[in-house]
């Protein structure tokens, strides 16, 4: 999308939305609003909800960035709604936002292309409370949301199988635990931008994401350079196995102990999340690009067909 030389081009920003991570997609949104007022775009945000196409046709923006965060919004069914619309719009498109979105079968993905992965299997919430469906330790997570909601740590000396809440999908993903430190890369169009190290007291879980002090990050991560340079190439090749565009974000799991064999891809998130405490910001800041270049380039990259 190209800038006009007289008038500023209107930016539609999604956010909110009705999934379980709506607060953190507000505090996405309201942040890359304000960035990009400040970069001198039009700029209308939007609460995403049932009369979505309605309030963009009602807008009529030259482009959307979506900040909306779990089903709906990063899964394929908005962007759906924009290519319908052909409303050019930021990040990945339908296909590779549903894959992504879909823990098992973005795991078989990145098998295909040949990133290592941990054992997993699909079970039902059922019995999942009744018994151990794996060998502890374990994970056991909704196999299509994101940022950590519902992520239960069964250890390896748990009594039981895992208490899970009643609002946890009918299917799961119980996953064997990949021990070591957090790491995550991320993407911008074909660049990986740098390592960080998330360093917490306990498991990387939603607080320790997005609440303020709930996690330290090194950037650029202290690791040794080919453990670095495996975390870019492990993210720009997960990035292009799902068809990625725009920015995404790849975690990994690093087990020291075991050297190159001990690093583990997790996941890619197809929408990182752009609040104060995110890493993705946190990474382009620290290669050279500002939080408003870094919405501004969104806005730019921004297109149909995706």
């Amino acid at each position: 999308m190209g800038q006009s030389s007289r008038t500023p081009p209107k930016v539609a920003v999604l956010l909110g939305g009705p999934s379980v991570e709506r607060e953190v997609s507000l505090s996405s949104g309201q942040a890359c609003a304000a960035a990009l007022r400040d970069e001198g775009y039009d700029v209308v945000e939007i609460d995403a909800g049932q009369d979505l196409g309605a309030r963009l046709i009602d807008v009529g923006p030259d482009a959307v960035l979506n900040c909306l965060h779990g089903r709906w919004g990063e899964d394929g069914c908005v962007q759906g709604l924009l290519e319908w619309m052909g409303v050019p719009y930021s990040h990945s498109g339908v296909l590779a936002s549903a894959l992504a979105m879909d823990k098992q079968r973005s795991k078989e993905a990145f098998v295909a292309a040949g990133l290592p992965v941990v054992p997993s299997v699909i079970a039902k919430a059922a019995d999942v409370r009744i018994g151990h469906v794996m060998q502890p330790p374990y994970v056991v997570k909704p196999n299509n949301e994101g940022s950590s909601v519902g992520v239960y740590l069964v250890h390896e000396a748990a009594n039981g199988p895992p208490q899970l809440s009643e609002d946890m999908p009918q299917e799961v993903m119980v996953e064997a635990f990949a021990p070591g430190r957090e790491l995550t890369t991320t993407v911008v169009g074909d660049r990986p931008l740098t390592v960080t190290d998330i360093v917490t007291d306990g498991w990387y879980d939603y607080d320790a994401k997005y609440k303020p002090g709930g996690s330290h990050h090194v950037v650029p991560a202290d690791i040794p350079a080919d453990i670095f340079d495996m975390c870019m190439d492990y993210a720009l090749r997960a990035h292009h196995a799902l068809g990625c565009r725009g920015v995404s974000r790849t975690d990994f799991r690093w087990d020291e102990t075991k050297g190159a064999a001990g690093l583990i891809l997790l996941e890619t998130n197809t929408q990182p999340g752009m609040t104060a405490t995110s890493l993705s910001p946190e990474q382009a800041a620290a290669t050279g690009m500002p939080f408003g270049k870094l919405c501004a380039w969104m806005v730019e990259d921004a297109s149909c067909d995706r």
